[in-house]
């Protein structure tokens, strides 16, 4: 991978910088995602509970340029996750995105007309909130090839 260290997102002026350099996400799928938590069982069966906000998101984006092909975007406390597949025989082509930092969440969606007091917010966008986002560049992770998870269900 081109980058291995993750460069944080603070404020509106570096979402607008990374909305710029990847091209407003226009042109651009979701190729993958992965969802974890903090919470796990022991070996003894006891379970470990954080009291954080412990859901953590990697979203893996490709999109149709040359220039930053693939990057990866990394939440961390994430507050809400709603995906909604496209229905058949429409595609999921990513044409304009949203990505702003509001009363100190940022919420990055699949749609430019997309705000989080909107109409649409449990409708066909697909969109994450979270305290923390960083990304990085994945240009090496364009194609087909699965990125996370196991390889056997491909």
């Amino acid at each position: 991978m081109n980058s291995i260290n993750w460069t944080s997102l603070d404020n509106q002026e570096d979402l607008n910088k990374l909305l710029d350099a990847f091209g407003w996400f226009h042109d651009a799928c979701i190729r993958e995602m992965h969802m974890w938590t903090d919470h796990y069982v022991n070996p003894n069966l006891s379970m470990s509970i954080p009291v954080g906000l412990d859901h953590k998101v990697r979203l893996l984006l490709q999109r149709q340029a040359r220039s930053l092909p693939a990057i990866e975007l990394f939440f961390e406390q994430v507050t809400q996750v709603y995906i909604k597949p496209s229905p058949e025989n429409y595609d999921s082509i990513i044409y304009e995105s949203t990505f702003i930092h509001k009363n100190g969440l940022f919420y990055w969606a699949d749609d430019r007309n997309w705000s989080p007091g909107g109409n649409d917010l449990y409708g066909t966008v697909n969109w994450i909130s979270s305290r923390k986002v960083s990304w990085r560049d994945a240009s090496d992770w364009i194609g087909h090839t699965l990125r996370y998870g196991p390889r056997e269900h491909e």
